[in-house]
């Protein structure tokens, strides 16, 4: 939590500078219709791989099993599908990396760990319905 602050002031800085080098090398016109095609590109991965996980998910609990990796691959679509809507090309490389199965099994031991450490300082909630 504390490079938040560094990263909400460092990536939007980032995405300007790349947005501006961008326009001055290949021109507005074709700047813009890129960031409008990852954008619609992004929705597009986001609902398939969000489909195909919450089938998954189901599946996992028709068999009475505990769908966890599904839950970390829905939360990595989830922020993935997020960055790709925020227009720039720094934002829309993680969001892809985010979306894509065989990148985001990279980045899933990561958000593991930092959940698994929240809930050992006691920072997560959990509520338990009988």
């Amino acid at each position: 939590m504390k490079y938040m602050l560094f990263l909400l002031i460092a990536l939007p800085v980032v995405e300007i500078a790349i947005l501006l080098l961008s326009g001055h090398f290949i021109g507005i016109w074709p700047t813009l219709l890129l960031i409008i095609i990852t954008g619609v590109f992004g929705v597009f991965l986001a609902k398939r791989q969000g489909v195909e996980t919450l089938r998954k998910a189901q599946e996992q609990m028709r068999y009475g099993s505990m769908p966890g990796h599904e839950i970390i691959d829905g939360i990595c679509i989830l922020i993935g599908g997020v960055f790709l809507l925020l227009p720039g090309f720094v934002s829309d490389i993680i969001g892809i990396i985010l979306l894509l199965p065989f990148t985001r099994n990279l980045f899933k031991p990561l958000v593991i760990g930092f959940i698994m450490n929240r809930m050992n300082r006691g920072r997560v909630n959990i509520i338990r319905y009988k």
